[in-house]
């Protein structure tokens, strides 16, 4: 198994759930996370990533970290400091349309969207709202474009689309597709060699279908021009995902191992779960289980059964663990404070 892995966690897509995919398994095997700083969440985000930015690493003795894997704005040479050359890098993308729209509702107190009712009066006149001076911008334009380090309000070109491309494809390993979890799941187990339990998960910091609501045909249109660099690397790696798929695995064993990979959700579900799946905020029992909530949005939990025996309930424990709470238990683990 492949255990020194780089995975650029671009917002809003699918990507806390990945996480706990990673926490679980360096957890597992013992390997070392390259946390930020003082055990915060973030790398200093929104700035691009520093090697300095983690805890533990100094210029005099750069030691090397398992798995990168907190929100941070991409920038190799920097990276390729803290982690070992051999590590995998991998990251995973979202449909822009859905993307804008799940943005729109959680960073309602971005400056471009605090003034607007709806995304529709946003998309109307952007300019009106939109400011490329201001620090957290790219939350209203091209946020993958952001993460992966390039300019959110660049020019859209051929020849720059090309270039932007190639760089990332020159990073990366493999992208993930998140309105095709599952099957990336299966891709991402081919290629860091992992077994099956260790790329089950359950859906994390996922909103309740009560914020939701469906966008007319119009706003699409729009939310792709807004977006248009988001929406070209988009569509480059859903092609070559499906590429990767066919060369690698062929359709018909990739269904096979999608019907195990659910399968075996579903037992877990069925051993773990109170209930058939996940509950508002208000009715998580255990606020140790309780994921922030943030902006507009409300993110939904879990509930585990009673009298689980220890070890099965600390792996039921550890697949719904919000992102936070599992971050900061793995910092203590690796960072123990200090006695007084």
């Amino acid at each position: 198994p492949k255990t020194d892995i780089v995975f650029l966690k671009v917002h809003k897509s699918a990507s806390s759930t990945v996480m706990n995919i990673l926490f679980r398994f360096g957890e597992t095997h013992n390997l070392t996370f390259a946390f930020p700083l003082g055990g915060g969440y973030q790398l200093y985000y929104p700035h691009h990533f520093l090697a300095r930015f983690v805890q533990g690493f100094s210029r005099q003795s750069p030691r090397r970290f398992n798995i990168l894997c907190h929100h941070m704005r991409f920038l190799q040479p920097e990276v390729q400091k803290v982690v070992p050359s051999s590590a995998i890098y991998f990251s995973i993308l979202r449909n822009p349309v859905q993307l804008m729209e799940s943005s729109f509702v959680y960073y309602k107190g971005a400056s471009a969207f605090s003034r607007v009712r709806s995304l529709e009066e946003f998309l109307s006149q952007p300019y009106r709202y939109y400011d490329p001076a201001r620090g957290d911008r790219h939350y209203a334009r091209n946020l993958m474009t952001f993460d992966f380090g390039f300019n959110p309000d660049g020019e859209v070109s051929p020849e720059r689309v090309q270039l932007m491309l190639k760089a990332i494809e020159a990073s990366f390993d493999l992208l993930l597709i998140s309105e095709y979890f599952d099957e990336s799941m299966v891709l991402l187990k081919e290629m860091l060699c992992w077994d099956l339990d260790s790329v089950v998960s359950f859906p994390l910091n996922s909103r309740d279908s009560s914020t939701k609501f469906p966008l007319p045909h119009s706003v699409v249109g729009k939310i792709k021009a807004w977006n248009r660099l988001d929406w070209e690397i988009y569509t480059h790696f859903n092609r070559t995902f499906w590429e990767r798929i066919e060369r690698d695995i062929g359709r018909e064993r990739m269904r096979r191992e999608v019907k195990a990979l659910r399968e075996r959700r579903a037992e877990l579900a069925r051993t773990c779960l109170q209930g058939t799946g996940s509950v508002a905020p208000k009715d998580i029992k255990d606020s140790s289980l309780r994921p922030l909530q943030y902006g507009g949005a409300r993110i939904l939990g879990y509930n585990l059964k009673q009298g689980l025996d220890r070890e099965l309930e600390r792996t039921c424990r550890r697949l719904v663990t919000p992102e936070l709470q599992y971050s900061s238990l793995l910092y203590k683990k690796q960072f123990p404070p200090q006695p007084p």
